[in-house]
């Protein structure tokens, strides 16, 4: 993901719920210049569906609570469609239009990059 310098596990099993990771980097800018950081609880992972949700514990971000879930379908014509929620509940005085659109920023921009792997690796002939 843009912006994530580290991915850190904390809890639990990755892949199965109740897995626990700390999130940190640059993903949402912070006033002293530090990293922003979110710990995240897996919710569900279902490989066969190719779908997942998160739900935020803790972080320093402006939030106090974010559902977030991916899912992949079919969409023909060797395309994929990309169903995206986000739930989120603000820290008051935040705006909540800026961060759904930050958010849909991120996740347009790892969209974006593995379209260009896929296109990279169908180039080079590893796909």
């Amino acid at each position: 993901m843009p912006m994530v310098e580290n991915y850190t596990n904390l809890a639990g099993e990755e892949g199965f719920s109740g897995y626990v990771r700390l999130v940190s980097g640059f993903m949402f800018p912070q006033d002293d210049g530090d990293r922003s950081w979110i710990k995240e609880r897996l919710i569900f992972m279902d490989p066969s569906s190719f779908s997942y949700a998160y739900e935020m514990v803790l972080s320093n971000v402006g939030l106090d609570a974010y559902v977030n879930s991916l899912k992949l379908s079919d969409y023909g014509d060797d395309s994929t469609l990309v169903h995206w929620l986000l739930d989120i509940n603000p820290i008051e005085g935040d705006c909540e239009d800026s961060i759904i659109d930050y958010f849909g920023f991120v996740y347009k921009t790892c969209i974006s990059q593995i379209q260009g792997a896929i296109g990279s690796a169908q180039e080079s002939g590893r796909l």
